[in-house]
């Protein structure tokens, strides 16, 4: 079953296919403003109401075009669906949408309990067709989706994805439109979800011309990291950014999207609104899943018909503190991580309205389920906003990585591994961009130098530096014969035990408890309804830890050696272990 597919939208330009395109543009800042062609066609086009131009040009698929503002200004269509040559200054290009002919068109997807993520950078991999060559493996991992970094068009050819400033144009660095096409068609073949990163609450620092002819595009009044907020609540940009979703779904077929820093969006009505409409325009049709990046922990985001799930900095946190002692930065809030760390395995959130940072964070979580909770031990952020990038693996020793591991993929919530943790790839993954402006280049430059400044592990090495190419290079894992195909083995068996157990009741578990063993060790439960509970018997630590009442002697042990099985039997959790069962 073969079909092709497009998203219709009020933005950028429209083949009409009869030789003509319509182009539309949202310039309320304006009086007049002109298409121009890189052919050196050249017309007005004519104002419509709020802030509105369009005009009907002679024109077709290929045709490159910009929009002139003034005498020495013209800039690229914001909903560019492609530029020349990747250029973020340069021509947009009228593509045809519908021309990728779908193989797997009768994709469904597959429902959210099912998934297992799989976090990577597409410029890592070799761009989307690279991407698409490692998807075999993947699947047989046991892999349910993969989540590509973002991929909207950026200056220069390398970069992490969130300075992107055209949102509808995949990155023509990683490859074609029809290329991110086929890698997602792909997938689909393989049974394989897709997930894509997507960045609405700031644009990159080069080629945004937004404040020339939209400054309604951002709201003056309120702050991020990155300059003034995005102006959601007006319905222009709001909508923008609503079609960007649908486009993503509807156009690329995409099975999920992640929304980066929500927070610093700073309007949780436009996200219900967003989740809202995105729902009712997928409706029943196919499995489609909306994930969270929420500093604030809005736990009333969260649930059916709403937002799936959250990534859960909070676990990550409490378990990062519990296994390196790092207490610096924002670590400095899980000073007490086991009791921040327990608490996340039977709520969720750690963090659900007390004290964070001078402010209070969060709310009650205890009523949703695991599901609604994506844990990691690794992914991009954490790994890569250190200053030289160490991965867990470089940090703490390999058993101690592989008993968070049984905690992080039979825990009944929604696991993510980090491109290469996989096979434990120690390979750093550093910041890296590719800025052509120079004063922008020695800006990131200093800044990352400056960021890391107050932290007493820096101690003023020469930092690598994000613009050189060898930044870059070095954060591509599996390099140097790197894999191992014991970790590998380990994963791939704990996704199965987990698919077969625990997945098909993660939306429905229940916590049935997590008490600390030790100072790194601990106990989690979970009821699974009638298969009965699920219990995680957990040791980060180098001391073996007592535990006052062993499993049943019916347990069914999922995990766990003979020995290590015996020695908890009789109340001793050997250390650096983990083990996993089901009691009736």
């Amino acid at each position: 079953m073969s079909a092709r597919f497009t998203h219709a939208m009020p933005y950028g330009a429209r083949p009409m296919g009869d030789g003509n395109t319509r182009f539309r543009l949202w310039a309320p800042d304006l009086e007049s403003v002109a298409l121009e062609c890189e052919d050196g066609h050249v017309a007005s086009m004519r104002a419509l109401d709020d802030g509105w131009f369009e005009c009907i040009c002679p024109r077709g698929v290929g045709c490159a075009y910009r929009f002139r503002l003034r005498d020495n200004l013209a800039v690229p269509d914001p909903a560019s669906r492609r530029q020349v040559n990747g250029d973020v200054h340069g021509y947009s290009v009228v593509v045809d949408a519908a021309a990728y002919e779908w193989i797997n068109a009768g994709w469904q997807g597959r429902p959210w309990h099912e998934t297992v993520l799989y976090e990577l950078h597409v410029g890592a991999f070799g761009g989307y067709a690279g991407v698409a060559k490692a998807l075999p493996r993947l699947a047989a991992l046991g892999i349910t989706a993969v989540e590509l970094m973002p991929v909207a068009e950026f200056a220069g050819s390398r970069n992490w994805g969130y300075d992107g400033v055209l949102p509808y144009a995949p990155a023509a660095a990683y490859g074609t439109p029809d290329e991110l096409k086929a890698l997602i068609d792909t997938a689909h073949g393989l049974g394989l979800m897709v997930f894509l990163d997507v960045v609405y609450n700031h644009f990159g620092p080069e080629g945004n011309y937004l404040h020339a002819y939209a400054s309604g595009f951002f709201d003056e009044d309120a702050d991020t990291p990155w300059g003034s907020a995005i102006g959601v609540s007006t319905p222009q940009v709001g909508d923008f950014f609503v079609h960007n979703a649908l486009y993503w779904i509807e156009e690329y077929q995409v099975d999920g999207l992640r929304f980066d820093a929500v927070h610093a969006i700073g309007n949780p009505g436009w996200l219900s609104s967003l989740a809202a409409r995105v729902r009712a325009a997928v409706g029943n049709r196919r499995h489609v899943h909306l994930v969270l990046e929420n500093e604030a922990n809005q736990a009333n985001l969260l649930g059916r018909g709403r937002f799936d799930a959250q990534w859960n900095d909070d676990f990550h946190n409490a378990l990062h503190v519990l296994l390196t002692g790092e207490q610096e930065g924002y670590y400095a809030h899980y000073t007490t991580p086991m009791d921040k760390l327990l608490r996340s395995l039977r709520e969720g959130f750690s963090y659900q309205g007390e004290k964070f940072a001078g402010r209070r964070r969060g709310e009650p979580s205890a009523h949703l389920p695991p599901s609604r909770f994506v844990n990691f031990l690794q992914n991009h952020d954490q790994v890569g906003n250190r200053a030289f990038g160490e991965r867990l693996t470089a940090l703490v020793e390999p058993e101690v990585v592989e008993a968070a591991l049984v905690l992080l993929l039979l825990a009944p919530f929604v696991p993510m591994l980090f491109m290469g943790e996989e096979w434990g790839s120690r390979t750093p993954f550093l910041f890296f961009t590719d800025f052509p402006d120079e004063a922008l280049r020695t800006a990131v430059r200093d800044g990352r130098r400056k960021e890391f400044a107050a932290f007493s592990r820096f101690g003023g090495e020469d930092l690598p530096d994000p613009n050189h190419p060898d930044t870059f290079q070095r954060s591509i894992p599996g390099g140097d014969g790197e894999r191992t195909d014991v970790r590998m083995a380990l994963v791939q068996r704990l996704i199965s035990l987990r698919a077969k157990y625990v997945s098909p009741h993660s939306e429905t578990a229940v916590s049935r408890g997590a008490t600390a063993l030790g100072e790194k060790a601990l106990m989690a439960s979970w009821s699974l309804g009638g298969t009965g509970t699920l219990s995680l018997f957990v040791n980060l630590g180098d001391a073996d830890a007592a535990l006052a009442q062993p499993p049943s002697p019916a347990a069914a042990w999922l995990h766990g050696d003979a020995a290590d099985i015996a020695s908890l039997s009789r109340g001793l959790l050997p250390a650096r272990r983990a083990l996993a069962c089901l009691e009736s």
